[in-house]
């Protein structure tokens, strides 16, 4: 079918949801929510015979709802109604949710049900909830949604609050009111249920050092104590703040908009703090060996189980700043030096990786000269691994990567991925020629056409489309407990293979025969000329992509890559 989906943002959802249906042969359209007019506009010249809404926040008009079957895909179980619909559910402890898809009425969220599929509340941030459980109900219900639309015949169920299996309700805009912390009275429980509930957007208003700020993320500390309410510790960006019966690790703060002032972002929590963080706080720092061991805060982790390493590491947001690769470097050099055969990295639930952090790049005094290091310290980083020649190294990808991240998880020597895994092997979007070597990982699995035409359309590449392509070489199914469960069986299982030792030769002959041919040095020269032009020529778009990014600034219309139907 043709089918044209609308949508505030082209966000994880939108584009999980593209990706699954272009792999069904359906032919796909994107419009984004920019105006009525647009819309119809958009409408007309498509033809669409369904329209879905994945991600929306406004209403769509009256005149296209009667006029088409218009879809809506709504985080919650039947009945449930309102814009907050996963705040609530992760406010309030629910240990089951759902999601709904419903057809577009006059009355929000009241429209006769197509589809509907529950999913288990997970203990974590919304955001990361919304990428895991709530991606892969949603994507279950869409399908179905869409199949029963396909094959005619099927009535959609109006919503009846009298039904049993009904369990939602109407509930309000859940405002910072509901949201503010008690630091003397909420115990650990309760603030991180608040913490989680307004993550990534729109955080928990609160105050630190007499200046207001958003607190974004929120993390469990085993060991520190101190007086509710304090700062007791930093880590690594992070800040350590106690709760009435423990304490928890805030990662990222975005300081409160000032009226008629520039819209703000998040920041790692130390760097927005600046000059009012206090000297006499601690940095608290844990090695990835203790942290696996504790319940603790921190990006990093390693183990070994069964002849086999696990590094793993956990950005929000998946984003990487400079200190970041390099603290994920060291950590990668130490796991090179035990004595495993087999290398697993990845994180744990959610991004792989994006590259290069924007937001960290957006705040420094020089933007430029912050992503030349930054894109250096990403270079680094990959190189080490493409450089490994001891050990095979896996890249599993339980969550998304982009750009960069992209070409870290290639850098390995294998990639195994969750069938929900959505890829985004490009850079053009933001101006960037693109580095990571990326012009000798990239071709060498998919070929030099395929490698072109993937940087060119810039489009999401679904998991099984990514395995068909050549692009990742296993994808698993299930959710991310049984992506690691089968993960750690086949890790095992390659290390403790006869092959492994003739497999490790292989490599390292394959490594010198392509340098040979041309040095991993000068691929990263010529990457990094064409990036360094796009940092610091005056002409090029990078800064004010970046900043449009950061800032969420609203396109004019649907980019012009979005709107053919393939």
């Amino acid at each position: 079918m043709r089918i044209l989906l609308v949508a505030s943002a082209f966000n994880s959802l939108t584009q999980r949801v593209h990706a699954e249906l272009r792999e069904h042969g359906h032919q796909v359209g994107v419009e984004l929510a920019l105006g009525d007019e647009a819309l119809r506009a958009r409408i007309a010249e498509f033809r669409p015979e369904l329209i879905l809404a994945p991600m929306l926040t406004t209403a769509i008009p009256e005149d296209v709802w009667t006029a088409h079957t218009v879809l809506i895909v709504h985080p919650g179980p039947k009945g449930d109604r309102g814009p907050s619909s996963l705040d609530w559910a992760i406010h309030e402890g629910a240990p089951e949710w759902g999601v709904t898809v419903l057809q577009a009425v006059a009355e929000m969220d009241a429209g006769p049900i197509w589809a509907s599929e529950p999913f288990p509340v997970a203990a974590c941030g919304k955001s990361e909830l919304y990428r895991n459980e709530v991606a892969d109900a949603a994507v279950r219900a869409v399908l179905t949604a869409v199949h029963r639309f396909a094959t005619g015949g099927f009535e959609p169920e109006p919503l009846d609050y009298d039904r049993p299996d009904v369990r939602g309700r109407l509930r309000p805009y859940h405002e910072q009111r509901y949201r503010r912390i008690d630091w003397a009275a909420d115990d650990t429980a309760t603030v991180l249920r608040k913490l989680r509930a307004a993550d990534s957007q729109p955080g928990v208003l609160d105050e630190l050092f007499g200046r207001e700020y958003f607190l974004h993320g929120g993390h469990r500390e085993d060991r520190l104590r101190g007086t509710p309410g304090a700062v007791i510790a930093t880590r690594d960006g992070a800040l350590c703040r106690a709760t009435a019966d423990g304490a928890v690790w805030l990662p990222q703060l975005r300081s409160r908009r000032a009226p008629g002032g520039p819209p703000t972002f998040k920041q790692p929590a130390v760097a927005a703090l600046g000059a009012d963080l206090p000297a006499d706080v601690p940095e608290v720092p844990v090695s990835p060996i203790e942290a696996a061991t504790r319940d603790t805060w921190s990006e990093l982790r390693y183990r070994e189980e069964n002849e086999v390493g696990y590094l793993e590491f956990a950005f929000p947001g998946g984003a990487m700043s400079t200190g970041q690769c390099r603290r994920l470097l060291a950590a990668y050099r130490y796991a090179c030096t035990r004595p495993v055969g087999v290398l697993v990295l990845g994180p744990a639930r959610d991004f792989f990786s994006n590259g290069i952090h924007l937001n960290v790049i957006e705040a420094a005094a020089d933007p430029a000269v912050e992503s030349w290091h930054n894109i250096n310290a990403m270079n680094d980083l990959v190189e080490a691994i493409l450089t490994t020649t001891d050990k095979l190294v896996v890249s599993a990808l339980a969550g998304n990567a982009a750009a960069g991240g992209v070409l870290l998880a290639l850098a390995a020597d294998e990639v195994w991925c969750r069938e929900s895994v959505v890829l985004n092997p490009h850079y053009r979007l933001m101006g960037l020629h693109g580095s990571e070597y990326w012009t000798y990982t990239l071709p060498r699995r998919v070929g030099t056409a395929a490698a072109e035409r993937l940087t060119n359309e810039a489009l999401p590449v679904g998991a099984r489309a990514a395995a068909a392509l050549g692009l990742v070489d296993r994808t698993l199914p299930g959710d991310a407990a049984q992506f690691w469960s089968r993960v750690r069986q086949d890790a095992e299982n390659l290390s403790a293979a006869t092959e492994l030792a003739d497999r490790l030769v292989q490599k390292k002959r394959r490594r010198a025969a392509d340098e040979a041919i041309k040095p991993l040095s000068a691929y990263r020269a010529e990457e990094l000329a064409q990036m360094r032009r796009n940092f610091f020529h005056p002409g090029e778009p990078y800064h004010q992509l970046r900043r449009n990014f950061v800032h969420k600034v609203r396109p004019a219309a649907t980019p012009s890559h979005l709107t053919i139907a393939r």
